[in-house]
């Protein structure tokens, strides 16, 4: 079995592309390459098929992969073995005006407490909440509309909930770069054991990867 968080941060110019569609069309391109250098060779759209609730898989394959971009960065989660799964979320921190209603009607009232506990909405722990139900979405094939019904990642005593349960393995991690940039990112697998996955930068730059727990 073989796990790895693969890694790739756009250049300077590219994270200054304003134009939404373009920056979606370079950030799949960027998770094709990501792909394409896992397998050793290209892998175009053609290549990966979709389960019906349109998650993306190699047909035939023991390998199974799960893509994420926001902002400058694409993260593609990838885990070879025989049924296995893995799923990966990547959040750039921004100010969300919308955060507060979401965490309201999604997460759980540990979780809301967790992200409230300092007396004020810590915007970087509703992003770790946010990927870590995304990245488990994204394992079992499920949508957005099924956040609600994901377990809390916090306990009853207000501790984050991050490294295995559910028979998932799950790791969350902080990066930044310059100029305050900050991403939260989560990555999960089946297996029903603490997994770490190596991390592999695929891009000239880099940002400075902290795991949180």
């Amino acid at each position: 079995m073989s796990y790895y968080l693969n890694l790739s941060v756009l250049s300077n110019n590219l994270k200054n592309l304003q134009n939404r569609v373009g920056r979606q069309k370079l950030l799949s391109a960027e998770a094709r390459r990501i792909l394409s250098l896992c397998e050793g060779r290209p892998i175009a759209e053609a290549d990966i098929a979709r389960e019906e609730t349109g998650r993306p898989f190699f047909p035939g394959s023991d390998i199974d992969f799960s893509i994420s971009h926001s902002g400058a960065l694409t993260a593609v989660s990838l885990v070879r073995g025989k049924g296995l799964r893995t799923g990966c979320d990547v959040e750039f921190v921004r100010p969300r005006s919308r955060a507060r209603e979401i965490a309201e009607k999604i997460f759980t009232a540990p979780e809301r407490e967790y992200i409230e506990s300092g007396g004020s909405f810590d915007l970087t722990r509703f992003y770790q909440i946010w990927t870590l139900k995304e990245c488990f979405i994204k394992l079992r094939g499920l949508s957005v509309f099924d956040m609600s019904g994901v377990p809390s990642f916090v306990s009853g005593e207000g501790s984050l909930l991050n490294t295995c349960f559910e028979q998932i393995s799950f790791n969350l991690y902080e990066l930044t770069g310059a100029d305050d940039e900050r991403y939260i990112l989560s990555t999960a697998i089946t297996g029903g054991e603490e997994l770490q996955p190596e991390i592999r930068w695929v891009s000239p730059d880099f940002l400075a990867a902290c795991k949180i727990k």
